[in-house]
This record gives structure tokens, C-alpha cells and sequence, in this order.
């Protein structure tokens, strides 16, 4: 006979309210990534703000940015082999409460009025270093957290999140910096990298195995450099991204603008623009909550295409509406990519190394960002600004072709739970 008790309410108030691969940690590093990225968001514009109202011109505003970028460079290799040695929720809260104290001072500066430069600029270098500490053992963390079938399902949420938070944080943090000012802006995101810190200091690590001692450092940089050399799909990728990401970054962050002021009419259409890749990016993590593509790569370099679209469409230029239509579908498109880059690497790489590839391929997405927003206004000058924008179109398609071209871009197969795992290379 069955026990009533055991179908009643009684029952029904124990089933789980989210899914099974929802579980403790997941929901901690969401909850926590979705503070950091509303508070983040907003204090990149307040940054800008700050050094603007110090008496700053736009070339500051360029050398606070870079401040940050360069260490995020230098370090990142070193923080994902420190990842992968120490348990990985300890290096996130020790990089959350660098920035949690740099953002702080970075706020006390600006609230007490007459920041300088210099002070800006190494305050910006501390942030970037929390970041390359940071970012490896994240992803690191997030991937070893996740299991089976649903991993894909997993990172699209995740990633739905963490887009969302930096939309609503980029237009929150702006309407804020002209309500309150810049330094309170940077004093919210300190609390709120204190608080993402104290999430993920809630995170269980026990389900990670321990880790031996190794040889040192320096043989985790060559443990990591052969796990990402011995997989062409993916250091081909990552290469493919290091240009991608740059020719992009310089068409939004120096052309677009230009663009914007000199045919579209100001900086009202580029915004929106900008909010419909936002937009995108959202599209396309619902439709990765539901799409299980078996080729992942495949689907996900096919879709790196589009992202040729926004620069062809600046140097024509289309109308706003075609520009806003254009970067929604990026948006959706370039979500598909992320998605099914993180379940490849999910399914691919050792759990103990996860870090070190993640470094890898951060290092990749961001080292020649830099050096491609400064040489944009140069190469403005010697070929015109739509021949450089016909340009940027041209290298991310032949790339995207060349990266087809590696058996294992086309190759790589969605495995089944269960299955085994193949993490040993190639």
C-alpha cells in the first residue's frame, strides 16, 4: 500500500525548485557573477567619467584603459597555473578582494576630489590584476562545477546572466555617474565585489580532487602549454579569436563611434545599436537552452561569420535600422559561438587543467586588443576609413575559412553522459 504521506504536500515541498544541474555552487557563481557585472559594468563608464572630470582628454581616458589591460596581459598565464595548483575559490576571493579595495580607493580618490593621473592609472593596473587572477580560476570553477548532458543548458543560463547583468549594469552605472557622480558609482562596485566575494567563499570544493605538489611553476606553465599546443582545434581558435577580438574591438570602440557621428547622427543610433547586440546576446542564450547542436564546433565557427556583418555595414553605411537589425543577429550568433565553445573545452579538457587552458585562452582574446585600437586611427589615415572597415570584414572571414579547414573544428562531437572522455588530446 502506499503512504499517503509520501505523494501530499509534505512531499511536493521537498522536490527541488530548480533543475538537477542547478545545483549548490552553480547558483552561488551565478548569483556572484551577476552582482560583479552589475557593479563592473557601470564603473568602466564611471572610470571614464573620473578621469574626464579630473581635466582629462580622451588620450587619458585611453591610458587608465590600457593601465588595466597590461597586467591582465602579463599575468594571466601565471594566475591560471595559480588556479589550477590552489583550490580555485580561494585565488576568486583573494583577486574579488583586490579589486574590492582598489575600486574602493579608486572612489575615496575621485569623492575627495582632484585625482591624478598616475594615481588613476595604477589603481586601473590593480583592477587588471585581479582580473588575471581571476578570470582562469572562474572559468576553471564554473566547468568543474557543471556535469553531465546539460553542461550546454548550464553555460547558456550562466551566460544569460552575465550579458544581462552588464547591459543592465552598463545603463544603470551611466544614469548613475550623471545622478550622483562618478566616485559613488566606483564605491558601488566596491560593495559589490565584496559581496560576489563572499558568495563564492560559500562554494564547496570537495567534489575537485587534490591536487600533488608538482613540479613548481614554471612546469605548470609547460604542463598547460602542451595541453593547449597538443589540441589544434583549439589553439587554432584561439588564435583565430586573438585577431577576431581585435579588428572587432577596433571597429566598435574607434570606427563606430566615427561613423556614428559623422552619417548616422550622433551618438543616439551607435548606442542603440549597441543595446541590440546586448539584446542579441540574450536571444541567443535562450535559443542555447534549447539547442544541442552534435558537431559543436562546427556550428559554433559557422556562426562566427556574422561577426564580419557590423564592420561591412559601417563602411557602406546602411540606415540604423539595417545597423540595429544587423547587430542583434552578432549578438545572437556570437552567443551560439560561446556556448558551444564552453562545452567543447568542458567535454575536452582535464578537469586539472581547465584553468591553465582557460589562461591560454583569455591571454588569446585580449592581448592584441590593444595594440589594434591603437594602430585604428593610423591605419584610419593611410587607406580611408572604409577600406580599413572593409578590412576588419575581410580578416575575420578568412580566418573563420581557415579555421574550417582543421579536421578537428569539424570534427569534434557532442559525447552522450557516460561516454568516455577522449581528455588526452589531438
Amino acid at each position: 500500500m502506499n503512504d499517503p504521506a509520501a505523494t501530499g504536500p509534505s512531499a511536493a515541498e521537498h522536490r527541488p525548485r530548480r533543475p538537477a544541474w542547478a545545483g549548490r555552487n552553480y547558483s552561488l557563481l551565478t548569483a556572484a557573477a551577476v552582482v560583479s557585472g552589475l557593479g563592473n559594468s557601470g564603473a568602466l563608464i564611471a572610470a571614464a567619467f573620473a578621469v574626464l572630470q579630473a581635466g582629462g582628454d580622451g588620450t587619458d581616458v585611453g591610458l587608465v584603459a590600457a593601465a588595466r589591460t597590461v597586467p591582465l596581459v602579463l599575468f594571466l598565464l601565471i594566475g591560471g597555473a595559480l588556479a589550477d595548483r590552489l583550490p580555485r575559490h580561494r585565488v576568486m576571493v583573494a583577486a574579488n578582494a583586490l579589486n574590492c579595495c582598489s575600486q574602493a580607493a579608486f572612489a575615496v580618490l575621485v569623492l575627495a576630489g582632484e585625482p591624478r593621473l598616475w594615481q588613476m592609472a595604477l589603481l586601473a593596473a590593480l583592477g587588471g590584476t585581479g582580473q588575471a587572477f581571476f578570470a582562469p580560476a572562474a572559468e576553471g570553477m564554473l566547468m568543474s562545477t557543471v556535469t553531465g548532458e546539460q553542461a550546454a543548458r548550464a553555460f547558456a543560463f550562466f551566460r544569460m546572466g552575465t550579458n544581462g547583468a552588464q547591459i543592465g549594469g552598463a545603463a544603470l552605472g551611466g544614469a548613475l555617474v550623471a545622478a550622483f557622480g562618478a566616485g559613488w558609482v566606483l564605491a558601488v562596485d566596491a560593495a559589490a565585489f565584496a559581496l560576489s566575494g563572499c558568495l563564492r567563499a560559500f562554494l564547496d570544493v570537495s567534489h575537485i580532487p587534490a591536487r600533488g605538489p608538482g613540479g613548481g611553476m614554471l612546469a605548470d606553465l609547460r604542463e598547460g602549454w602542451r595541453e593547449f599546443t597538443g589540441r589544434p582545434w583549439l589553439w587554432t581558435i584561439v588564435v583565430q579569436f586573438a585577431v577576431v577580438n581585435a579588428v572587432v574591438g577596433a571597429a566598435e570602440s574607434v570606427y563606430g563611434p566615427l561613423v556614428a557621428r559623422d552619417e548616422l547622427g550622433g551618438a543616439r543610433p551607435w548606442g542603440l545599436a549597441l543595446a541590440a547586440f546586448g539584446a542579441g546576446t540574450i536571444g541567443g542564450g535562450l535559443l542555447m537552452t534549447r539547442w544541442r547542436p552534435r558537431r559543436m564546433l562546427l556550428a559554433g565557427i559557422l556562426c562566427v561569420f556574422p561577426l564580419a556583418l557590423p564592420s561591412a555595414a559601417l563602411a557602406v553605411p546602411v540606415s540604423v535600422p539595417a545597423l540595429i537589425s544587423v547587430m542583434f543577429v552578432v549578438g545572437v550568433t556570437l552567443e551560439v559561438f560561446g556556448v558551444t565553445w564552453m562545452t567543447a573545452l568542458h567535454q575536452e579538457i582535464p578537469e586539472d587543467k581547465l584553468s591553465r587552458v582557460s589562461a591560454y585562452d583569455w591571454f588569446g582574446s585580449v592581448a592584441m586588443l590593444p595594440v589594434a585600437t591603437a594602430l585604428a586611427g593610423p591605419v584610419e589615415e593611410l587607406v580611408g576609413r572604409p577600406a580599413a572597415l572593409w578590412g576588419c570584414s575581410a580578416l575575420i572571414v578568412l580566418l573563420t575559412a581557415g579555421v574550417l579547414m582543421v579536421p578537428g573544428v569539424r570534427g569534434l562531437v557532442r559525447r552522450p553522459a557516460g561516454a568516455a572522455s577522449g581528455k588526452t588530446g589531438a
